[in-house]
């Protein structure tokens, strides 16, 4: 498993560098497909949007877990502008799938952050998709999707992850 997280005490975003959970046998692609999304979260966490545009496909499509999409321009726009400011960030990595030039990565999303204004935390399944370009791998496709909520399943504990923007 990898985390990014934030220092809370500094609020200077760090990453946290856990073991993923991947087989010793897999690929040097699957490998580098890791060390991309680690990369990823933590440009978001850094506000380093620019480095983040560098890592995606110019066709990007980030889905929200409200179902809200953006394309890679209004994605960062809207970072910029302080709608969407990370200040934690766990990926538990789940399975890394590569067909050809293109790789799946399965796994969690779960976030503290502000959106629009109002802290909030998610708890998310989410599936990122990155395309072979060249010698090179992209972002094209990232999709949260909200896990239940514990509370509607009985358990103690709620995370506010249905209907949230991220």
């Amino acid at each position: 498993m990898a985390a990014a997280s934030v220092d809370s005490s500094s609020l200077q975003p760090a990453l946290d560098r856990k073991e993923h959970h991947v087989p010793d046998h897999h690929s040097a692609n699957e490998q580098e497909i890791l060390s991309l999304e680690d990369r990823r979260y933590e440009c978001v966490l850094r506000s380093d949007f620019d480095a983040f545009a560098e890592l995606c496909h110019e066709d990007l499509v980030y889905a929200h877990s409200n179902g809200e999409r953006d394309d890679l321009r209004s994605y960062i726009d809207k970072c910029r502008q302080g709608v969407y400011v990370y200040h934690r960030i766990d990926h538990p990595v789940e399975q890394v799938k590569i067909v050809g030039d293109v790789a799946l990565v399965m796994g969690e999303m779960h976030a503290d952050l502000t959106i629009r204004g109002t802290r909030t935390a998610l708890d998310n399944a989410a599936l990122a998709v990155w395309i072979r370009v060249g010698s090179s791998w992209k972002l094209l496709a990232y999709q949260p999707t909200p896990k239940p909520v514990q509370a509607a399943l009985g358990q103690e504990g709620t995370t506010a992850s249905a209907g949230s923007n991220v």
